[in-house]
């Protein structure tokens, strides 16, 4: 069964009783402000917003976004305050604003007042093409940037985590290299096809995992039949792992930027699912964003309970 649609996500949080606590880092900006008023009206979210209360009681006025309902942290380190909000049991998930990323991440990783949990931390953007009912994720597009096995293998974990949260219980992963093929002038190559090993032996369970795959067999069945390469996740990957922050960084904003598609994205690695994206997101992307991380937390998968203070 392939992952879910956003109109599916945005259908089930609609119908979903009680509200998901976000609190927005950086919330002084008409996109971030535009999008949780959208989903406070749906009645997926209670938004708190953190900030200097001033700048954004300024930018709701000039965007016309209603503050009725929300609660606002003034504070000039919004990336630590919102991690002191999830860490206080007030909020439930974080969602990233108007804060540069380093901030942020240096609040989520912080070791005694953070959300780490040791594991590592990546970026997993969910993309829908609709011309081509595609729906997939891909990690790491914006954290890791040239990931060890060991963090490899985490971010697979990550990827698995999240699209048992969309309810698929068994995702087809792909290991992404530029061939299919296992090549010593390549490492990469030879990790991949070490994960599709250690998931044939039982690891990484609940998934189905080939490498090494070039993009077009990951995608496209036909690039299969052509290639004359077979395998479960040819041409049906659920999610596809990257070797660096350079391949999918640059594949995940090629297909932003050129194909009819919907996204958002999330953090994974943290206590809580991170709302994730960059600073210059549309509203809608946002909004995608939103519906993704409601739905992990409203999935009650998300391994590690929340630290306290």
């Amino acid at each position: 069964m392939p992952l879910p649609a956003f109109d599916d996500l945005f259908a089930a949080a609609d119908q979903r009783s009680g509200r998901i606590r976000v609190a927005a880092a950086g919330a002084a900006d008409r996109t971030v402000l535009e999008a949780v008023s959208l989903a406070q009206r749906r009645g997926w979210i209670e938004p708190i917003l953190i900030g200097l209360e001033a700048e954004i009681r300024a930018c709701a006025q000039e965007a016309a976004v209603s503050l009725d309902g929300m609660r606002i942290v003034d504070s000039d380190q919004p990336g630590t305050a919102a991690v002191a909000e999830v860490r206080a049991g007030r909020a439930d998930t974080l969602m990233k604003g108007q804060i540069n990323t380093p901030d942020l991440i240096r609040a989520v990783l912080n070791a005694e007042q953070g959300l780490r949990t040791g594991k590592t931390l990546c970026q997993v953007v969910f993309m829908e093409i609709p011309g081509h009912s595609r729906r997939f994720l891909l990690s790491d597009t914006g954290l890791c940037i040239e990931p060890n096995f060991r963090q490899k293998s985490e971010i697979l974990d990550s990827l698995i985590l999240v699209a048992h949260g969309l309810g698929e219980a068994l995702p087809k992963v792909a290991v992404m290299s530029a061939t299919e093929k296992v090549s010593t002038a390549m490492p990469d190559t030879a990790e991949a096809d070490e994960l599709q090993r250690l998931n044939a032996a039982g690891e990484f369970p609940g998934s189905i995992v080939q490498g090494p795959l070039s993009f077009d067999l990951a995608y496209a069945a036909d690039a299969g039949d052509k290639k004359r390469i077979g395998g479960q996740v040819v041409g049906a990957a659920d999610a596809m792992l990257f070797p660096n922050l350079l391949s999918a960084n640059l594949t995940v904003k090629g297909i932003m930027y050129t194909a009819d598609c919907r996204f958002g994205g999330v953090v994974c690695g943290a206590a809580c699912p991170i709302v994730f994206m960059s600073r210059a997101d549309t509203t809608p992307t946002r909004v995608n964003s939103l519906a993704l991380a409601v739905t992990l937390v409203a999935a009650g998968t998300w391994p590690t309970a929340i630290p306290k203070t």
